[in-house]
């Protein structure tokens, strides 16, 4: 039977625990800017807009924004279907690591926005109504 043990039998643990930590940095450094360079900024808004104004509650924005970035996968690869009636085609890169990074990195930066619209519908907005 073969087993995988995370930390290495001759005290190297640090060096692994090191190893992680980078790996983790590494993903939120380079998985922002890779994730975030392709995004359609309307598209993204849009799909944010409405995951905020759909929300009800802080317990489920984690399922809201993995409900948007779903919805904005689909939207990259059938909005040129639907515009320029292009075949449908699964995206290149989709068995490839970087393209879920880029996802990962998608549904945190959809959990940020959602939140921001979230706390501005909930404080902002009655305060604004009870004004008037």
């Amino acid at each position: 039977m073969l087993t995988y043990n995370l930390f290495d039998p001759e005290g190297d643990d640090m060096d692994n625990f090191q190893h992680y930590l980078y790996e983790i940095k590494d993903f939120f450094r380079q998985g922002f800017h890779e994730g975030f360079a392709h995004v359609s900024a309307m598209l993204g808004l849009i799909i944010a807009l409405f995951a905020a104004y759909l929300l009800d509650s802080w317990r489920r924005i984690w399922a809201m924004a993995l409900g948007a970035t779903v919805i904005h996968l689909i939207a990259e690869v059938m909005l040129p279907v639907i515009v320029n009636r292009s075949r449908s085609e699964l995206p290149p890169k989709l068995i490839e690591l970087s393209y879920w990074r880029s996802a990962a990195a998608l549904y945190l930066g959809y959990l940020v926005v959602i939140a921001v619209f979230f706390f501005i519908k909930r404080n902002v907005m009655p305060r604004a109504a009870a004004a008037h």
